[in-house]
């Protein structure tokens, strides 16, 4: 069975997205981000991503990781990709040239927008957005985020999905990447195509499933 290492509060909720989607079964492994625990190799501390027992899953101490079978895989994205392609159906590259175009798109994402909505995401996070070094973090963040945005406004003009007919892997990645800056309304006001697509990415009943389960997740630890 496979194994999804990270809670839903992170980026392991895009993997919890996509085994939904594909109507997988999981077995899930709560592993906390280390910064949320006061001290995280306390030995009543909770598995995060300081543990040993986590480290010797992913040396990098990030989540999320899965164990599927004998592989074990680290990077969200990059799962993501690879549980599409095992699994094949609509969401995976049906050609070799929608393979390479799913694959491009997800690079695209983290090399182009996701360094930006998650400067937005942890300025909130961290409590911020109202002062003045989180509005300022925010104010840069979002005018980083106009050129790719201009581009994903383009190509979504006339087609409602990123690849192809059908919502895809590259669909669910990008739309958890730009989800980091949906407090930004004007962003996406300016953006209706991009709006429009979001929205329907997000209506789905996986996504609406991995929310749920994500929304009884406490805040604080």
């Amino acid at each position: 069975m496979l194994t999804i290492y990270g809670v839903y509060r992170s980026r392991a909720s895009r993997v919890y997205w996509m085994a939904e989607e594909l109507g997988l079964e999981f077995r899930s492994v709560p592993v906390l981000q280390a910064r949320r625990l006061a001290d995280p190799l306390a030995e009543d501390a909770p598995l995060n991503t300081h543990s040993p027992e986590f480290i010797a899953v992913n040396p990098m101490g990030q989540i999320p990781s899965i164990r599927d079978g004998d592989l074990v895989m680290h990077e969200s994205l990059a799962i993501n990709l690879y549980l599409g392609r095992k699994n094949g159906g609509p969401l995976s590259g049906q050609t070799v040239e929608e393979d390479g175009l799913l694959t491009m798109w997800t690079v695209w994402a983290a090399a182009e927008v996701e360094p930006h909505t998650v400067r937005i995401v942890l300025t909130y996070d961290n409590g911020l957005e109202n002062s003045e070094g989180g509005k300022e973090t925010i104010a840069v963040a979002c005018r980083s985020l106009r050129r790719p945005l201009k581009v994903l406004e383009g190509h979504l003009a006339g087609r409602p999905w990123i690849v192809g007919d059908r919502f895809t892997v590259a669909d669910l990645n990008l739309a958890e990447v730009l989800r980091y800056a949906q407090s930004e309304e004007a962003l996406f006001q300016a953006h209706p195509n991009i709006k429009a697509w979001i929205e329907r990415c997000q209506s789905r009943p996986a996504y609406k499933a991995m929310q749920a389960t994500r929304g009884k997740e406490p805040i604080e630890v």
